[in-house]
């Protein structure tokens, strides 16, 4: 099969929503929606206490979260496989090769980096709104509530961020998803294999779908960025 036909191939299993092609979709979206939108409710509440209190260990917490930012896809399958396996810790609970394993690896990935991001974000707000926010006399409680309202459409942006980085994620996700068909499998875990079986065009049906998707973010980007903006014209 040459390229053009690889090409037009590809674009029917997206026109026709091949049945194969959408049921690996839809599994991906679930669970980078969920991984990270698990993440968002972590990773808030923790970055707005680094960002406005002061306590013993701060600095810590701040180089772990950023070490934790680095950490490889591959090692956190490996020690999450080791943990859920039939002898591991969790190796009751049989969720090796699940849905939820994955969404498990996600959150563990993108949780960092949202954390990460979403202070660099409150600690512009907290400089400029600390003077008043402190002549009001909030508890720490309505400070924190005040400054993740100021700062919604940048952590909305870091939200975005961070479900694209979760969409592409393979490495972790193949070790405890397993790769099984109409079960665990993904775009990104779905593009290795049907490319190492030479299945090209459903491959490049995924890789067009992850593409489409990182311009939907990005327009989603720019135009949340635009609307902020203008909030303070």
């Amino acid at each position: 099969m040459d390229i053009h036909s690889i090409f037009i191939s590809s674009l029917n299993n997206i026109y026709n929503l091949n049945s194969e092609y959408l049921y690996i979709m839809l599994v991906s979206l679930q669970v980078s929606i969920t991984a990270i939108i698990v993440s968002f409710f972590i990773s808030i509440p923790i970055a707005s206490i680094l960002s406005i209190k002061r306590f013993f260990g701060k600095p810590f917490i701040i180089i772990l979260v950023n070490t934790l930012m680095a950490l490889p896809p591959v090692a956190v399958g490996l020690i999450l496989y080791i943990i859920l396996s039939n002898q591991g810790i969790l190796g009751s609970y049989n969720l090796l090769y699940s849905v939820n394993a994955m969404i498990i690896a996600q959150t563990i990935l993108v949780t960092p980096i949202l954390i990460a991001l979403s202070k660099e974000t409150l600690d512009k707000y907290y400089t400029e709104y600390n003077d008043l926010l402190t002549s009001m006399h909030l508890s720490i409680s309505r400070r924190l509530m005040t400054l993740v309202w100021e700062a919604r459409y940048s952590l909305i942006i870091n939200f975005l961020v961070g479900f694209g980085r979760a969409l592409s994620e393979v490495g972790a996700i193949i070790i405890v998803g397993g790769n099984i068909a109409h079960l665990t499998r993904t775009m990104t875990t779905g593009i290795v294999l049907e490319t190492s079986r030479g299945n090209l065009a459903m491959a490049l049906s995924l890789g067009i779908t992850l593409i489409l998707i990182a311009l939907i973010i990005n327009i989603l980007l720019y135009m949340i960025k635009i609307s902020g903006d203008e909030k303070y014209v």
